[in-house]
């Protein structure tokens, strides 16, 4: 039997697969779809905005302790949140898709035996329209956007490509104090697709004579600045794209730029993930959406899901519900007013009256109320009933589905992710023995 049923396959699920099956678990992920990871820029914000600040944080350890006491953070504290963004690290470098913070780079000092300590503080990078994003981890092609380089930028697009506006970027940038101009090289001499994607862009630059192209057309527009170019170097031999452009332009530098969705950097994040997995033997099965649960007093016994003809059961000794908040299907309200959680209907906290869900300012700087609604868990992760104690004894929570946060007014939905999914897969952990390895 398994030892952990993740119910979803966004981040935060696939995460705690992870960790799980490197904790010697037996696990298997079940989700409805394939997750928020297509359509984020594929960075790691965890935490950009206090709740109801405009400013920017710049340290998030030093920010951590100024949030309400309820939030996710706050329960797991910041040394679980350390590890946690250690072992993602771990995981992505081991996959060749390194990730980096302002200060450390890749490796922390307490990966390498220094001193243990990891530094804080926030990236601001550049957002597809010219605008700061304070960021914590990015993966090492954005990193170099971080505006607290002054070097001067040329924003490169790419003439026919949708939804990418190098000058209104550079315009933006030049607008808040930094050097940047635009230019555009012809897509034509690349491709004589007519209509061409994020996602079609980025495989036609896995090809190398796509990649020796491009880097000579970048060389003539660029003058020694900084190069930032569209997300869309490589989906699947990213690395090696990325080091064909830096020998052969000579840039100085050069940066992605997250596009509008479809998302390449998620969809290399997803792909990384799910490879790790499949490479400890979890199975990943989409498709397969939450339907129907049975107990036996307070453990849960199985999950169904849909299929063609009757639900399908799935046994587990644990499960782990990272079905995301409303807006990513894992909350639902309906037009009555009634707000509740799909899978195993868990008390949330939300307002059940429609004229209570939003503020009459749609711009609040303390957001919305529906926004925030979520299950209320205990330290390890354990969903609470209203008398506070866990509603089942087998059942954990992680990500968006947490109450007490509004992760994309705070820029915090992949470390909360992370963070979360991470521990909610150690506690589960200390609670099952991992079976002994069977004799040759």
């Amino acid at each position: 039997m398994l030892d952990l049923l993740v119910i979803g396959a966004g981040l935060t699920g696939l995460f705690a697969a992870y960790a799980a099956a490197r904790a010697g678990l037996r696990v298997r992920v079940i989700a409805k779809g394939m997750g928020a990871t297509h359509w984020h820029a594929g960075t790691i914000d965890l935490l950009g905005y206090l709740p109801g600040e405009q400013k920017p944080v710049a340290d998030w350890v030093e920010a951590v302790p100024e949030l309400p006491a309820a939030h996710p953070y706050r329960n797991l504290g910041v040394d679980a949140i350390r590890t946690a963004m250690v072992e993602f690290q771990r995981l992505v470098a081991g996959a060749g898709l390194p990730y980096e913070s302002a200060a450390a780079g890749p490796w922390f000092a307490g990966v390498a035996g220094g001193s243990g300590e990891q530094d804080g503080r926030n990236s601001m990078l550049i957002s597809p329209v010219g605008a700061p994003r304070p960021v914590y981890l990015a993966p090492a092609a954005q990193q170099p956007a971080n505006l607290a380089d002054t070097r001067p930028m040329v924003i490169v697009g790419l003439t026919g490509m949708p939804d990418f506006y190098p000058t209104l970027i550079a315009e933006n940038l030049c607008r808040q104090g930094h050097r940047a101009r635009g230019a555009t090289v012809p897509l034509d001499k690349l491709t004589a697709r007519r209509d061409n994607s994020p996602l079609q862009l980025a495989r036609l630059f896995d090809e190398p004579a796509a990649q020796a192209r491009l880097a000579e057309m970048v060389a003539d527009v660029a003058a020694g600045e900084r190069v930032g170019l569209p997300a869309v170097l490589g989906l699947h031999r990213h690395a090696r794209t990325c080091a064909h452009l830096q020998e052969a332009t000579g840039a100085r530098a050069f940066f992605e730029i997250p596009t509008l969705p479809p998302s390449v950097p998620g969809l290399r994040l997803d792909t990384a993930l799910r490879e790790s997995l499949a490479g400890q033997g979890v199975r990943v099965e989409t498709g397969m959406e939450a339907c129907g649960f049975g107990t036996d007093g307070r453990r849960i016994e199985w999950v169904e899901s849909e299929t063609g003809s009757r639900p399908l059961r799935h046994s587990a000794r644990n499960f782990l519900l990272a079905t995301g908040g409303i807006l990513g299907g894992g909350i639902h309200g309906d037009r009555c007013g009634r707000v509740r959680e799909v899978v195993f209907d868990l008390p949330l906290t939300a307002p059940q009256a429609r004229s209570q869900w939003l503020r009459p300012l749609f711009l609040d700087s303390r957001g919305h109320p529906v926004f925030q609604c979520g299950v209320a868990v205990d330290a390890r992760c354990q969903p609470l009933d209203e008398s506070g104690a866990p509603v089942y004894d087998n059942l954990w929570a992680a990500g968006a589905v947490l109450a007490h946060t509004d992760p994309i007014r705070e820029r915090s939905r992949e470390g909360i992710a992370i963070a979360t999914g991470y521990a909610a897969a150690a506690a589960v952990a200390r609670d099952v023995s991992p079976p002994p390895a069977a004799d040759n």
